[in-house]
């Protein structure tokens, strides 16, 4: 309902975390309710558009942080039944149209964060004393009861997606798992708490530079700069940079969770529809290149992506070669190539030991993402790229929207973790030679709900010695230090 505005106020940051950001009373808040009648809303429309734009599921926010249940709750009077003048439960007819249309099914669900029923956390504690309660009360009161209707009422739910777990330790979390235990079909994301990983690995806003190698995973997105509706937030994503993110997801082992925020009204917003219209059209035409594909042999390609079916591989060309030669470093002998979009048309290929040189046609065939489809026999031989330049750069998405998070250490990504129980993360980069490098360092996934600067050091190697840059700024979430350029050959985060 605020659609990012409060008391006439702009609030900064992300839509949907505007009660918090502008520490609105919970009576002031929930005065919204009352206004709210969202007679636009046709869930088998929202159904047939995520279907036309290639989605395979579907997941709805049930709660958020604002504790409102857009469901009948017998939890909480705080929901859309109960405290609006619409007063029907919204996901029921979404649950039926997507169990008609033969959509898969999910809710995301704020298990611990709730800013308006009492005891629940808040990021940055209570600011209203009407919040105050008893949290682990709250949990029996209001969260598990609610999980287990949403579990019940809605016939087949294929996912839980959790979210920020403040507070969440074991023992909390392990309120929830005799339901869990009812539901073993049900996908789980890693969000609901300590000691409790789930099915999937969740990054936001940014693609992991190599993936989660062993893990399930998908990477969350949104059009725009926030989840939520905001009424003047116009920064939308290009449909391109849209479906290069999702080709990125699912070279690296991947799915795309892609962010819709409708009005208050309940209508998708006109530049979501285009843009999703945009990514299924490219879809039609390239879908055999992402459905039922796995990772990219490849560790970098520096024209763009690949992923893999079988014994065919899907070139993703982003960066069309000006002289037309795709250089392709793959040692295997390749049978056949062809653009996907003209399948009775062969590629010339040319082969040099651990490259193959593919001969593409004058002008591109698509602009934004040319699929190339190279026919080989036996497992990837991939051959060692070359260095590709003197400089190497980390960067995050959140920062550069247009460029995903990685390390280039040559034509190679490097992703930094830390170690199992380990709050720190230690890398070693070998450059090859002395190289000036920059860098913001993210926490991986990046968790919105640890407001504090992360320790974290970045050190260089000088000669047998290695030294701490001293110029490193600690940051809050997302961005967690900046590293002016320095020469060295080997970099560390510890």
């Amino acid at each position: 309902m605020p659609a990012g505005t409060y008391d006439g106020k702009r609030v900064p940051n992300i839509g949907e975390w505007i009660m918090n950001h502008g520490k609105i009373p919970m009576a002031r808040y929930r005065a919204y309710a009352q206004e709210f009648n969202p007679t636009k809303y046709d869930p088998e429309a929202w159904v047939r558009t995520a279907k036309a734009a290639g989605m395979k599921y579907l997941i709805i926010t049930a709660k958020h942080h604002d504790g409102f249940a857009l469901f009948d709750s017998k939890a909480s009077a705080w929901n859309v039944v109960a405290a609006t003048p619409y007063g029907k439960d919204l996901l029921k007819p979404l649950a039926e149209a997507c169990h008609r249309q033969g959509l898969r099914l999910g809710f995301y669900y704020s298990q611990a964060q709730d800013w308006n029923n009492p005891g629940g956390a808040a990021s940055g504690g209570h600011w209203d004393k009407a919040q105050d309660g008893d949290f682990d009360a709250y949990l029996d009161r209001v969260a598990v009861p609610q999980v287990r209707e949403l579990l019940a009422n809605y016939g087949a739910v294929d996912i839980l997606w959790w979210d920020t777990p403040q507070d969440m330790t074991p023992a909390r979390v392990a309120k929830f798992q005799p339901i869990l235990a009812e539901h073993p079909r049900l996908i789980t994301n890693n969000r609901l708490g300590e000691g409790a990983p789930g099915d999937t690995d969740t990054p936001e806003q940014f693609v992991p530079a190599t993936g989660f190698p062993g893990r399930n995973w998908e990477t969350c997105q949104t059009m725009n700069d926030t989840w939520g509706y905001k009424s003047y937030d116009d920064n939308w994503k290009s449909a391109a940079v849209l479906i290069r993110s999702l080709v990125d997801a699912v070279s690296k082992g991947g799915n795309f969770l892609l962010n819709v925020g409708p009005t208050a009204a309940g209508k998708i917003p006109a530049p979501s529809l285009e843009r999703l219209a945009a990514i299924g059209k490219w879809l039609d035409v390239n879908k055999e290149s992402i459905y039922g594909t796995t990772a990219s042999p490849f560790p970098y390609l520096s024209w763009g992506r690949c992923t893999r079916q079988g014994q065919r591989l899907y070139l993703h060309v982003f960066d069309y070669p000006a002289s037309g030669e795709l250089r392709v470093p793959l040692g295997n002998k390749i049978s056949r190539a062809y653009l996907l979009v003209q399948p009775a048309s062969s590629l010339a290929v040319t082969p040099d030991k651990q490259f193959s040189t593919i001969k593409l046609p004058a002008t591109t065939p698509d602009p934004v993402n040319t699929v190339v489809v190279v026919e080989f026999a036996s497992e990837p031989q991939v051959g060692a790229p070359p260095m590709a330049g003197k400089t190497a750069t980390a960067s995050s998405q959140l920062s550069a929207k247009e460029g995903p998070a990685s390390l280039l250490d040559g034509d190679r990504r490097t992703r930094w973790t830390a170690a199992k129980g380990e709050r720190r993360a230690t890398v070693a980069v070998n450059l090859g030679r002395p190289t000036r490098i920059s860098c913001f360092i993210v926490d991986e996934p990046w968790h919105p709900w640890e407001n504090k600067p992360q320790q974290l050091q970045l050190q260089y190697k000088q000669g047998d010695e290695w030294k701490t840059a001293t110029d490193v700024k600690s940051g809050g979430t997302g961005h967690l230090a900046k590293f002016s350029p320095v020469t060295a050959r080997e970099f560390r985060l510890v």
